[in-house]
């Protein structure tokens, strides 16, 4: 049946009804969206399952309906200011893979539509209900997600504003946590940050300056440590403040008692009421969450790249040199949800190594080997055309020559340098249009590979990761990352002969250059490079 968009009349219609036979309201939205069944209702309309008839999948949507409860002028202008707002924030965000994609938007029989990507799954405030307190590992869980959303969103100047469990929906297909409901969200610039503005969100988990009229980035963070609070006890917000002591009390109300003390500090620093005292950023929350790897650092296109003492360069002799990074130890979340080969996400911890700072070029392969057969004949550019048997050639004649263990990477390592402590896309972040900065790929590579190091680097100074040549890594492939080693070993055990290759090649698309992506090949393969890894620096006792 098709629900009547009209809030005063709600009758069902048949399937294919254009109108309502009951009050005459046109029943699809821009002729093509078609509401199945109301989803909710707040203070400025519901919100529709609905179905997109313009394509041959029909895939499903979501309808968002405004509608005018009071003919005030005032009234009737901030509702249309919120959904404009809402509109113009979803379209410039909605590439995000945890944001809601815009479809459309219109005003249709004197009310306003949003049609948007449906998130097919539950709110977190539902979840709550069904499933009971979220321990500590669900609770890191909903930080990691949601911490990159919101770097994202920072990044584009943008203050959602609204963070609570009921606006953070667990998506079924991958159990990816989605940000939801755009509002709210504020633009900001240098001095708008300084003036006092509408007071917008849930009061509950509204830092102090936000009820004031002017939230800034760090308000945020205080509305997801409010929500993770409520996820860990329970118990609704207020009921966790103790209003005397001007802080919350949330420990008081934890069922086990058991939490980690890092975990612990960091969501009191999140809750703090005055900003000062707060984590102003969500890079301070991560490398509070990761001593560990203290480098991790989510905002990668305003750092100046760090390099350590450590780093050596190696004579491979007629004056060719090969450098090598040092790559600290730590843990990060490997793979992603974009692919099944991806899955599942896992942690690893990862002992620390070198790495070549850039792909192997031709010069220096020809130097220790004494042939190059590459397709593009330049000794700057990286080598190519090489099988996987080629690639472990060079690093055992290097190690023979050095009295070091040099070898490639497993596939746990190259995505762990690759990342450089970045959860995203690219190691550069989320933004598909940069990527020609950092990268050599379909778009800009005319066909060729290029010299190494001439785009942007990553946080820990690695060059040509994204782009120029796929690079082969030790592992043998599986088609997934179900029982794969959290040590960041090479995955040896398979009953297959393939290898895996990362990071893309000159002809790849942007799609094939993010940090998870993960390719295999048998044999001599035209696009295929590599990067060596070294585990000491220390010569051999012959």
């Amino acid at each position: 049946m098709t629900p009547c968009l009209n809030p005063v009349c709600n009758a069902p219609n048949a399937p294919d009804a254009k109108f309502c036979m009951k009050c005459g309201t046109k029943l699809l939205i821009q002729d093509r969206y078609r509401p199945s069944k109301a989803l909710g209702e707040g203070s400025f309309g519901k919100t529709f399952l609905a179905v997109d008839q313009g394509k041959p999948s029909q895939p499903q949507c979501v309808i968002k309906q405004f509608t005018f409860t009071s003919t005030n002028p005032d009234f009737v202008q901030k509702a249309k200011d919120l959904f404009y707002e809402e509109a113009k924030q979803l379209e410039k965000l909605g590439k995000h893979p945890q944001i809601p994609e815009l479809y459309g938007y219109c005003e249709q029989e004197n009310r306003l539509y949003l049609i948007q990507e449906y998130v097919d799954g539950e709110n977190l405030l539902d979840e709550l209900d069904r499933t009971g307190v979220f321990n500590e590992a669900k609770i890191r869980q909903v930080l990691a997600d949601l911490l990159s959303v919101l770097q994202f969103l920072h990044e584009h100047q943008v203050i959602h504003r609204d963070i609570k469990p009921e606006n953070i929906m667990r998506r079924q297909s991958d159990q990816k946590l989605v940000l939801i409901d755009f509002g709210a969200v504020k633009q900001t610039t240098a001095t708008s940050l300084q003036r006092t503005g509408t007071t917008i969100g849930s009061l509950a988990y509204q830092a102090p300056e936000q009820g004031l009229g002017k939230a800034v980035f760090s308000s945020d963070l205080y509305s997801l440590g409010v929500s993770c609070l409520q996820l860990l006890t329970n118990k609704e917000p207020y009921d966790l403040y103790d209003v005397q002591e001007g802080e919350f009390v949330w420990q008081h109300y934890l069922l086990t008692k058991i939490l980690e003390d890092n975990l612990g500090k960091v969501l009191d620093r999140m809750t703090q009421g005055a900003i000062k005292q707060r984590y102003r950023s969500v890079q301070e929350i991560v490398q509070a969450l990761n001593p560990i790897t203290p480098t991790i650092n989510l905002t990668v296109q305003t750092l100046t790249v760090k390099t350590s003492s450590d780093n050596f360069t190696e004579n491979l002799g007629d004056g060719v040199k090969l450098e090598m990074i040092a790559i600290p130890g730590g843990k990060f979340l490997m793979g992603s949800t974009e692919s099944s080969n991806e899955k599942p996400l896992h942690t690893v911890t990862v002992p620390p190594f070198y790495i070549g700072k850039y792909p192997v070029t031709q010069e220096q392969y020809q130097v220790l080997i004494g042939r190059n057969y590459s397709r593009f004949n330049a000794i700057q550019h990286p080598i190519d055309s090489l099988s996987w048997k080629d690639a472990t050639e060079f690093c055992q004649i290097l190690s023979y020559i050095t009295g070091k263990n040099y070898r490639l990477p497993s596939e746990a390592e190259w995505e762990y340098a690759c990342r450089a402590g970045t959860h995203t896309r690219y190691y550069f972040g989320h933004d598909e249009d940069k990527l020609k900065d950092y990268a050599w790929y379909i778009k800009n590579s005319e066909n060729t590979t290029h010299p190494v190091g001439e785009k942007k680097p990553n946080n820990w100074g690695l060059y040509d990761m994204h782009g120029n040549i796929w690079e082969w890594c030790s592992d043998r492939w599986h088609d997934n990352y179900e029982q794969a080693p959290t040590d960041g070993s090479s995955w040896e055990i398979s009953m297959v002969d393939t290898r895996v290759l990362r990071g893309t090649h000159w002809g790849g698309y942007a799609e094939l250059c993010r940090s998870a992506l993960r390719h295999h090949y048998t044999d001599s393969y035209s696009c295929g490079g590599f990067r060596v890894v070294c585990d000491s620096v220390l010569p051999r006792t012959l």
